[in-house]
């Protein structure tokens, strides 16, 4: 599955817009995890617990929005993004959404090397 954030691939060409799609995800950090980051925010400098959690969450995302992308028949998804907001305080919602297409090899696209 070919995911790009730009509204086009280069050598490529949309065939047939599937529509809109995404991935859901909201995490919450357990309390031993949120006592070591808050201990951790005392001197200052990254808090790896939430960075951790945060890249788990974006991977798990973009997974979920390319298995739906899959099922809608798809080979592809356009102008990809994140988003994230914060839940109750304690909990991390990371959305990954594109535009699902189909897309085919462009026969008239010049090489890159040309």
């Amino acid at each position: 599955m070919i995911v790009a954030t730009t509204p086009y691939v280069a050598g490529y060409k949309v065939t047939e817009t599937r529509g809109q799609v995404f991935g859901l995800v909201v995490r919450s950090r357990g309390f031993a995890g949120n006592f070591t980051a808050g201990l951790r925010s005392i001197v200052g400098g990254e808090i790896h617990e939430y960075t951790q959690l945060l890249e788990d969450t974006r991977r798990q995302a973009l997974d979920r929005m390319v298995q739906n992308a899959s099922l809608m028949g798809a080979n592809a998804v356009l102008s990809m993004r994140f988003d994230s907001s914060e839940i109750a305080r304690s909990m991390s919602e990371i959305v990954a959404y594109g535009t699902a297409v189909v897309v085919v090899p462009d026969p008239t696209a010049k090489p890159a090397n040309e």
